[in-house]
Formats: structure tokens, C-alpha cells, sequence
């Protein structure tokens, strides 16, 4: 990716940089870049913001020790608001910004806390070890369907009304499963890691676009596209490079919990609550790299954005047995919510006409859209409360053969077979392949004719004799009942 220009430095071997993906104001990044422009020698010390004039040291200690000062007030329950300009929650959504100022422990607590019954309830303990379906079938939250770019470091934008966070299809509860103690291990070595100050987050997010830069300047050298670096810039740039990744790791570490807190909203919905926090994390590492702090959004509102686009985007992907294009899915999710909204209206259940008109599609578009939205049930699933049996075996097979018909079928073949038995081997053969008794396949009399090397013609008269004698009452009296 294109770094962003922040810094004015004065050695033009540093400074011809790629032009900015965005303009930025001045920030505390300047010093760092600026210092990889000058001498080696004092580049490390203003890149980790000491003054310019005191002799390089271990850059990595006045970082630390600031970043561990300011973690530690924000542990001690300092919460900082949103920047001037930060884009406010939206109407009845829940306040993004106070997702990062939960206890460190507050998060587990609440997994194992009491259901209350209310439909924002935390999830009880049992849910959490085995996922019972009647909790997890209640756990509903919002979810957004993004439409990710690439190209974009703006925040996500908050979803249309099409896009109800409600409408997410429920799956089989029996898909739930969540492992208790690989559960309760994760949450207790993400909650180790203090939450951050807003200040803190800016600072985490100049340091990591300062590494992007120094990177995207040692790659340009490296590839001939600008000229070598000298050692000494060499390793003041590495350094920066290097103190870009400790700070984008920090910066994930001090999140996980958003994740977590975001993910057990879509409990129920087809994946596992790991798999579902794994996803939401590959999100956030999006919003880390995207993150831009010069706009005023509190991380943990724009990170928001793109977690649950990463959920929803697995759910759809990965959900359904049968994978459904996300337009499809967002199609579902909208039928589904209006037919919640006309459910509470009318009374009833909404007729595919009503539906149609609602949504401006015809009715034959709504059973369509309805029959996607069906989940496949698997035949093995157990039923009743012993689980010896299973849903195949209360499911009638149109295509079965009917007992009294297989018995009936099996007599006449030995019938037939006694009454062939009476003619010579040529006449039996002919009348077998002329009526395909064997393998089902009638054959013509010219096929007959070069399978015994004899005309058409005699073929003809030998079947003619052979059927006359299959008339008989003696031979055609055992095979008449079967006519019925």
C-alpha cells in the first residue's frame, strides 16, 4: 500500500517520497520521518520523540515506558471521549465509544453472568460451555452488511435500512458449539492487555504509519527505485519499521475485547463462537491498517464497522451448508424483517402477494427468495428424547418399491421362467431379446438376425411360431393372472 506523506524532511535521498493516499495534518509522526532524513546518528532518538540533540539510545524504552504510563491510567478507569468531530452513534445503536472502556474483566463476567431474560441479555455460563439452543437461538444483535473498498480509509459508512441488523437468518441450533475452556482461555490472556486512552490510540497510529513509511522507503531502495540508503539511515529506518509492528500489535492486543463483545451477538447463526471471533479479528487487523486518526473517530467506532462486515461476510460465506451470494443474503434479510413488520400488523402471517407488494417484487420473486432462505436438515438428526431414531426414518420414500408388488414381480419371473423352459433354446432366446427379458433392452429382428446369422425375414417367422405356442391355455394359464 501507498504509505501517506508525514513528515518534511530535508535529505532528498529520504524525502522523495510516494505522493499521499490522503492529506493529513501535522503530526507525531513528523519527527520520526524527519529524523530518518538527517544523520544516523540521532535519527533513532527523534523518531521515538526524544529531543534531537541527546544521543541515540534503546529507542524502544522512552516508547514502552510512555505507552505503559498512559495504558496504566487508562486501567485505572480514565476513560477518554471521542475526539472533536468523532461521528456520533447512530439512533438506537449501542454506544461504540464505551466498548473500549470496559473492565478488563468485565468481559468474561459477562459470559458467565445470569440470563436476565430481556432480549440484550448477557449469555449465561451454560451457554458459553455447550451452547444450549434455546439461549443462543436468543441471542440476536445487529448485523451490517459492508460493502468493502479497498481503495477507501474512510470509516465504513453506517448501513441502509435495507440492511437491518436483525434480519440475519437463525441457523439449525444443533450447528452451535463453543468450548469452554478454549472459551475462558482466550479471555483470560486477551484481558491482560490494558485498554487504551484516545491519546494513546493516536500515538499507537503514528507510530504505525511512520513504519509504513520507513517500509515503503527501504523497499523503494531495495528495488532500485530510489537511491541506496547509507548505513546509518539503513538502520534508523528499520528501526522505525520495526517500532511500527510493536505498535500495530499493541494497538490489535488492546482490541481483542471489541471482537469478543461484538462476535457473541451472532451466536446461533451457523459458526462457532471461535470461529466467529477469528473472523472478527481478521477485521479488525483491516481497521488497524485503515485506521486514519486525523479524522477525530475513536478507534473502536471505526473498527466497529469493519469487525462485523468481516463476521457477516463469514457468516454468509461459510454459514450455510449451501453457500448463498451476499446480495441473496441481504435480499433474505430484508424479505425477513418486513415480513416480521407485517407478522406484527396484520396479526398473521403475510401472503406472498402482500409481501410482493411491499417490497415492489412479484410474488413468484418472493417464493423464490423464500425457498433460498430454507436451511438443509441433515437425515441423521436424532429424534426424541432416547435419540434412536432419526429424521430419515419418519420420511416416506416416493420411489421405495411396494413389498406386495416385489413378491409379486419375483413369482412371475419364475413363472415366466418355467414357461420359456418349454420351448427349444433358439425359440426361448429370440422371444427373450426380441421382448428385452433380459437386460430390458427389445432388440429388432435385424439385430436378432446377425446375432444368429440368420435373415430378418426367418426371424420374424421364428417369433411368430413361438408366440402362437405361448397362446396355448397350457402355457398361457399360469402367466393370465399376472395381467391384472
Amino acid at each position: 500500500m501507498t504509505p501517506p506523506r508525514t513528515a518534511r524532511a530535508t535529505d532528498e535521498t529520504a524525502v522523495d517520497a510516494v505522493p499521499p493516499s490522503r492529506p493529513t495534518a501535522p503530526t507525531a509522526a513528523e519527527p520520526a520521518v524527519a529524523a530518518a532524513g538527517g544523520s544516523g546518528g540521532t535519527a533513532g532518538g527523534r523518531a521515538a520523540g526524544r529531543p534531537a540533540t541527546k544521543p541515540t539510545k534503546a529507542p524502544a524504552r522512552a516508547t514502552t515506558k510512555s505507552a505503559t504510563k498512559t495504558a496504566a491510567t487508562a486501567s485505572a478507569g480514565l476513560a477518554a471521549g471521542a475526539p472533536a468531530g468523532a461521528a456520533p452513534a447512530e439512533a438506537g445503536e449501542p454506544d461504540l465509544e464505551d466498548l473500549d472502556d470496559l473492565d478488563p474483566g468485565a468481559l468474561e463476567a459477562e459470559l458467565a453472568a445470569e440470563p436476565t431474560g430481556d432480549e440484550g441479555a448477557v449469555l449465561d455460563s451454560s451457554v458459553v460451555a455447550a451452547a444450549d439452543p434455546a439461549m443462543a437461538a436468543a441471542v440476536t444483535a445487529p448485523a451490517v452488511e459492508d460493502d468493502e473498498d479497498d481503495d477507501e480509509d474512510e470509516a465504513p459508512k453506517p448501513p441502509s435500512d435495507d440492511e437491518d441488523e436483525d434480519d440475519k437468518p437463525i441457523a439449525a441450533e444443533g450447528e452451535v458449539g463453543i468450548s469452554t475452556d478454549l472459551v475462558r482461555a482466550y479471555l483470560k490472556e486477551i484481558g491482560k492487555v490494558p485498554l487504551l486512552t484516545a491519546e494513546l490510540e493516536v500515538e499507537l497510529a503514528q507510530r504505525i504509519e511512520a513504519g509504513l513509511f520507513a517500509a515503503e522507503k527501504v523497499r523503494q531502495a531495495e528495488a532500485g527505485e530510489a537511491p541506496k540508503l547509507s548505513a546509518a539511515l539503513r538502520r534508523d529506518l528499520d528501526w522505525l519499521v520495526q517500532d511500527g509492528g510493536k505498535a500495530k500489535r499493541h494497538l490489535l492486543e488492546a482490541n481483542l475485547r471489541l471482537v469478543v463483545s461484538i462476535a457473541k451477538r451472532y451466536l446461533g447463526r451457523g459458526m462457532l463462537f471461535l470461529d466467529l471471533i477469528q473472523e472478527g479479528n481478521l477485521g479488525l487487523i483491516r481497521a488497524v491498517e485503515k485506521f486514519d486518526y486525523t479524522k477525530g473517530y475513536k478507534f473502536s467506532t471505526y473498527a466497529t464497522w469493519w469487525i462485523r462486515q468481516a463476521i457477516t461476510r463469514a457468516m454468509a460465506d461459510q454459514a450455510r451448508t449451501i453457500r448463498i451470494p451476499v446480495h441473496m443474503v441481504e435480499q433474505i434479510n430484508k424479505l425477513t424483517r418486513v415480513q416480521r413488520e407485517m407478522l406484527q400488523e396484520l396479526g398473521r402471517e403475510p401472503t406472498p402477494e402482500e409481501l410482493a407488494k411491499e417490497l415492489d417484487m412479484t410474488p413468484e420473486k418472493v417464493v423464490e427468495i423464500q425457498g433460498y432462505a430454507r436451511e438443509p436438515v441433515s437425515l441423521e438428526t436424532t429424534i426424541g428424547d432416547d435419540q434412536d431414531s432419526s429424521l430419515g426414518d419418519f420420511i416416506e420414500d416416493a420411489d421405495a418399491p411396494i413389498a406386495a408388488e416385489v413378491v409379486s414381480y419375483g413369482l412371475m419371473q419364475e413363472q415366466l421362467g418355467e414357461v420359456l423352459r418349454t420351448l427349444t433354446d433358439r425359440e426361448a432366446a429370440v422371444v427373450k431379446m426380441r421382448f428385452g427379458l433380459v437386460d430390458g433392452q427389445p432388440r429388432t429382428l435385424d439385430e436378432i438376425g446377425r446375432e444368429f446369422g440368420l435373415t430378418r425375414e426367418r426371424i420374424r417367422q421364428i417369433e411368430s411360431k413361438t408366440l402362437s405356442k405361448l397362446r396355448h391355455p397350457s402355457r398361457s394359464q399360469k402367466l393370465r393372472d399376472y395381467l391384472d
